[in-house]
């Protein structure tokens, strides 16, 4: 991967950036692939020479990395486990995830249980909206820490764009700019079918692209795909009255707008245009959206 500087970030944030050292151990594949889009693993494989990144997407990495630094060195003790790197075999295939913490709990039966906390630097809008893949990363790292009982599965979210005042004035606001936030702990059986599910995906995804065929294609939400809507305007314009999420919504609203003496403009020929919703991770997050033909072919 080459690393470029077009923003003219300062220098120790490039140099961060090129001598990122991440690496899943020896593993065949570890937790934040797995639950991660077959096909962009492969194609990061393929093109890892050709790919460009700049220094300034790379901004976020760093506090994250900065962070988890700092926390490292928090008191460690036989309860406590930090930065923990933990394997299994799963089909054939060995599966690793670095746990950030394990907090341990001795019952009176002699078993201890584990708290799994994981460490983000990310944004207010992703508390409060919730992100599945936090909840699919920390139950495969449950099924990772499985030897001891797992009591409960944590977010810690450090929130780079925390306002005070939003956290005053809204209710939903996070209240402070380090949250917990709770993820739901799966039952085991739903865990390991979960995983095995991903692990066959992959291996079905490797063999296709050593025999130099189709790996496939990525899912909508493997492309962060927003909702589609359908947008209610005026005829021969652009901007729409109403933006609802089905087209029968849009019609029972232009059945509204033309019966009652409600509605906010006047009463006019109506029209449906459907807006596709935008595939965000192809737009601005992807590294080997360049080299996509799924891309591609639907952009054109």
């Amino acid at each position: 991967m080459k690393i470029t500087n077009n923003f003219g970030m300062p220098q120790p944030f490039v140099d961060f950036a090129i001598n990122d050292k991440y690496s899943k151990g020896k593993a065949d594949i570890s937790v934040t692939s797995l639950i991660d889009s077959p096909k962009i693993r492969l194609m990061k494989d393929k093109y890892d020479d050709q790919i460009e990144v700049d220094a300034v997407d790379m901004v976020w990495a760093l506090f994250g990395t900065a962070v988890h630094s700092v926390l490292e060195k928090s008191k460690q003790s036989d309860d406590i486990i930090t930065e923990e790197r933990l394997y299994k075999e799963v089909d054939g295939w060995v599966l690793s995830g670095a746990i950030d913490r394990q907090e341990f709990i001795s019952n009176d039966d002699g078993s201890r249980t584990v708290n799994i906390i994981d460490y983000k630097v990310t944004s207010v809008w992703s508390v409060i909206y919730g992100k599945p893949e936090w909840e699919n990363q920390l139950n495969c790292y449950a099924y990772l820490a499985s030897k001891e009982n797992v009591g409960s599965l944590k977010i810690c979210a450090i929130l780079r764009d925390w306002n005070r005042r939003d956290a005053e004035k809204k209710e939903d606001y996070p209240k402070a700019p380090i949250v917990f936030v709770d993820i739901p702990l799966w039952d085991k059986s739903k865990t390991e079918e979960y995983i095995k599910e991903r692990i066959r995906m992959h291996q079905e995804a490797q063999i296709s692209f050593d025999l130099n065929e189709d790996v496939g294609l990525c899912s909508d939400e493997d492309m962060w795909k927003k909702n589609d809507t359908w947008a209610v305007k005026k005829k021969g314009q652009k901007r729409a009255i109403r933006v609802l999420d089905s087209e029968e919504e849009a019609n029972n609203y232009i059945d509204w707008h033309n019966e009652t003496d409600q509605a906010y403009t006047k009463k006019t020929d109506l029209e449906i245009e459907f807006r596709s919703g935008e595939y965000t991770r192809c737009g601005n997050y992807c590294s080997v959206a360049d080299f996509c033909k799924q891309k591609k072919e639907r952009e054109q």
